[in-house]
């Protein structure tokens, strides 16, 4: 039977938890918590989903560390872990999440599948563990941890998979089949690519413009557009704003091959924002700006502005953003250094 170790037991974390505790046994999965760390040690985690269900419950094995992770199966008959999922924010730290997770990745065996928002974080870990799969995905899962240990999600729930780079050696492209078959058994919905990155410069022309537009000026989408019954002068303006800046970012992804990224899903997603009821959708910069916490402005926003200028694409507006977002997150840890 498989094992797999999950670091970062949140809002995602938990319930992909919970998909492989089903699909492998708990005794077989192992999750690293941090601030949760307690209450998960004593009594494992629940989700209440309005697609599987309320009241749902897994008990896997906890650590604080990988190393402690590692110590813990190391008496097992299998002592290393086939999958090691990686569902913490992509947020810059040092170490980093790919030197801390190096205890549990067994050269040749490991999978290391990463569950994050973003574009080009995959790098790190293909360069530290060439001879290890590397699985990248997207996730469209919108869940909250109200409580430590405790996860809230709603209606949607999909999961796109494949190997990074794209043309990664066959054994990679078995193990990423493998994965998603594991996530079936599990009860969850996974969807298998060739080349993943298109769904991710997909996802990213959302998260990359509104996003940091959500944080900066601390409101909801529908709220920033004047969306509101009679406010509907500052529509157009607002929408054009953030239309001109996902043109950007469809610039960028052209350039690098994905051609289906552009004008036409650019209006699909602002026609979206059009329609959308009041006050609109929280994203999650928004929330980390309500609670003070870092954001993964660098992962979403400044790897998509470095690889512009990589291809000599211009993006002033995304640059723009990208700044001033990334000075408001860095006042968070500031502030909290200096408390």
């Amino acid at each position: 039977m498989p094992r797999a170790l999950l670091f970062g037991a949140g809002s995602l974390g938990v319930p992909y938890t919970w998909v492989l505790c089903r699909a492998i046994g708990e005794s077989n999965v192992t999750a690293v918590c941090r601030s949760n760390f307690s209450e998960a040690s004593r009594n494992g985690f629940t989700i209440h989903s309005m697609l599987w269900g309320n009241d749902l419950k897994c008990k896997p094995r906890i650590a604080k560390t990988t190393t402690e992770a590692v110590q813990q199966i190391v008496s097992d008959k299998q002592a290393f872990f086939d999958y090691v999922v990686i569902a913490a924010k992509a947020l810059p730290s040092r170490p980093s999440i790919a030197e801390l997770i190096g205890p549990a990745v067994t050269a040749g065996k490991t999978s290391i599948v990463l569950i994050q928002n973003g574009i080009g974080i995959e790098d790190e870990y293909a360069a530290r563990y060439p001879e290890n799969p590397v699985l990248s995905t997207v996730a469209y899962f919108p869940a909250t941890q109200v409580a430590p240990g405790v996860v809230r999600h709603k209606e949607i729930e999909m999961l796109h998979v494949g190997t990074y780079p794209a043309s990664a050696p066959a054994g990679h492209k078995e193990a990423a089949r493998a994965f998603v078959d594991l996530l079936g058994e599990g009860g969850a919905s996974a969807t298998l690519h060739d080349d993943v990155q298109r769904e991710r410069w997909g996802k990213l022309l959302v998260n990359a413009s509104w996003n940091p537009v959500c944080a900066l000026t601390r409101s909801r989408d529908g709220e920033f557009i004047g969306s509101k019954k009679g406010r509907g002068e500052g529509d157009e303006d607002a929408l054009g704003f953030v239309r001109d800046v996902m043109l950007e970012i469809a610039a960028v992804a052209q350039a690098y091959g994905y051609s289906d990224v552009n004008e036409e899903t650019v209006d699909f997603q602002i026609g979206r924002a059009r329609v959308r009821d009041w006050p609109g959708v929280q994203p999650s910069m928004l929330s980390d700006v309500f609670a003070s916490r870092s954001m993964e402005v660098d992962a979403i926003v400044g790897n998509a502005v470095r690889l512009a200028k990589k291809k000599g694409v211009p993006v002033p507006m995304l640059r723009t953003i990208y700044l001033l977002a990334n000075g408001l997150s860095e006042s968070f840890s500031r502030n909290k250094t200096s408390n």
